[in-house]
């Protein structure tokens, strides 16, 4: 039987490549955006114009059914999971570096969206919601006459 020196540095490396994902994740989220569990959290871009707000979230290789989508009052939350394929033997693997698991996001809209006409679409690893502002009447300019 051959004796084979173990060398803790790979771990140890891994070990700090997950730690400096947990500090970049806690400096790089918003303010009032809660911290999730996790250590993959997909990449959002949010946009607006005078008719709706536009999120788009990167999420390769997640399943339209293990994807959920809420509106609860002036808060989204997006949550589901990417699994590791089954069929790949781990052992097999030199380095994982892809996040895999549940992710949670939850972010504050900046108005009132109806939620009624939302849309969500995913094509190409892009999941795109659109959600249309609720008509909250615009301000008129009301004349004054002079009596």
């Amino acid at each position: 039987m051959a004796i084979v020196k173990w060398d803790p540095w790979p771990e140890l490396r891994a070990m700090q490549d997950q730690m400096t994902r947990l500090l970049e994740m806690s400096q790089d989220r918003v303010a009032g955006e809660p911290f999730e569990q996790g250590l993959w959290q997909p990449p959002v871009d949010i946009y607006e114009d005078d008719r709706e707000v536009v999120v788009k979230m990167e999420i390769p290789e997640v399943e339209q059914e293990d994807i959920d989508v809420q509106i609860e009052d002036y808060t989204l939350i997006i949550q589901g999971e990417r699994r590791l394929e089954k069929e790949e033997n781990k052992q097999n693997y030199q380095r994982i570096e892809r996040g895999y698991g549940s992710f949670r996001r939850v972010f504050s809209l900046p108005t009132a969206v109806d939620a009624e006409h939302t849309r969500a679409r995913c094509d190409k690893g892009v999941l795109k919601i659109v959600l249309p502002k609720k008509n909250q009447g615009k301000p008129r300019q009301i004349e004054i006459t002079i009596e």
